[in-house]
């Protein structure tokens, strides 16, 4: 067996993250393993010696449509590429290197196992108006049936492809992120960072549109409380529209862009509470990350993930307590503001959900998901 792993790039990402923790696992057991990317940004440590190949070196910010027309040129070039290097078993994560992979499939008579990654719940990834929210629902419900194995990362985002886009069941498994419990574990927090006379939240992910970090800065001006810090991580196209409301608002502050970081733990460990205002998850990698930096949980209960990881019982239009933290419903910043209040106002509960969140994390251990997932790909022979 020889695997193919595509993506796009290794840039910041759960996905990007996930597809490192892959390869290191399978170069540490012998498994014949080859990295494809088609951008040169890699953010994340890679095995030593990988074979590392690129099928194009795109700039990130290429147009939408652009990128659309070239899915059959790439599919090609990816079909000749995997033949030359004999690969038996092609992986793919995110939606547009998934098309590439199964289109690759039908443009050879090599014969090669797909395998796509969907870890997103599309019918809400894809909600929004415009070309590319169109193209991509159209292409998963034509092109994800036609792959040999479709891995969601949730029960939810599974059910969705079944139930919306047509996907067999028989095709469709579920393999939940790995966390690096480990790693985690030896991180130092970095104590001095955060003011212990503040209550500081942290959060992590795309400054994107489907992340919503604007209902978090409104929430934190909504409560005018002085003691309350959000230091948000991540980068992308919202940078100038949520520096702009951030000014607007008056919260300078009190809300903190701090960009990317490849080592987020040492901060997570010393803040009070994660807090995540996502529309639409597959299975959130960083409530995990939260977790395992033993940090009380305030989320919202996107579809999907979060309600497995906390195990919310049944959902509700209010505060849905758990052992683990909060959930509210989504885009709702009247009741993520009283969520943030319910912790500042209750530190015993703060401290239980530390307690039970370590416990609860140790089934997402990185070397036992990943073990679930090379052997799922290994038994389709």
């Amino acid at each position: 067996m020889k695997l193919g792993f595509l993506i796009y790039s290794l840039s910041g990402g759960g996905a990007e993250r996930q597809c490192s923790y892959i390869l290191s696992y399978c170069t540490k057991h012998n498994i014949d393993v080859h990295l494809i990317l088609m951008n040169t940004i890699i953010k994340y440590e890679l095995p030593e010696g990988l074979p590392i190949h690129y099928l194009e070196k795109s700039e990130a910010n290429e147009n939408g449509i652009i990128k659309a027309l070239k899915i059959p040129f790439l599919a090609y070039k990816y079909a000749k590429l995997l033949k030359k290097l004999k690969i038996t078993h092609s992986v793919s994560l995110l939606t547009r290197p998934n098309f590439i992979n199964i289109i690759a499939s039908k443009l050879t008579r090599y014969k090669f196992k797909t395998i796509a990654n969907e870890l997103a719940f599309p019918t809400l990834q894809y909600s929004y108006k415009g070309f590319q929210s169109s193209f991509n629902k159209t292409m998963i419900r034509l092109l994800y049936k036609k792959s040999d194995m479709i891995i969601g990362n949730s029960i939810g985002n599974a059910k969705d492809l079944i139930d919306n886009f047509g996907v067999p069941p028989k095709i469709m498994e579920v393999v939940h992120n790995p966390i690096d419990l480990e790693k985690i574990n030896k991180i130092e927090p970095i104590d001095s960072f955060f003011d212990k006379n503040k209550f500081n939240m942290i959060t992590l992910g795309r400054l994107d549109v489907g992340k919503n970090h604007i209902m978090l800065i409104e929430a934190i001006h909504k409560l005018n409380n002085p003691l309350l810090r959000l230091y948000i991580f991540g980068v992308g196209d919202m940078q100038d529209e949520l520096e702009e409301l951030i000014k607007k608002l008056n919260v300078g502050e009190q809300v903190f862009l701090m960009g990317f970081d490849a080592n987020p733990y040492k901060y997570l460990k010393s803040a009070d509470i994660f807090i995540f205002g996502s529309n639409h998850e597959g299975f959130p990698n960083v409530i995990l990350e939260a977790m395992a930096c033993k940090l009380p949980i305030l989320t919202t209960n996107c579809k999907s993930g979060p309600d497995e990881i906390m195990e919310l019982e049944s959902a509700k239009d209010d505060l849905m307590i758990t052992d683990y933290g909060i959930l509210v419903p989504i885009k709702n910043v009247d009741l993520m503001a009283k969520g943030i209040n319910y912790f500042v106002n209750n530190k015993d509960y703060l401290a239980d959900c530390k307690n039970h969140g370590k416990k609860r994390i140790m089934i997402y251990e990185k070397n036992h998901i990943l073990k679930q997932y090379t052997d799922l790909i290994i038994e389709m022979d």
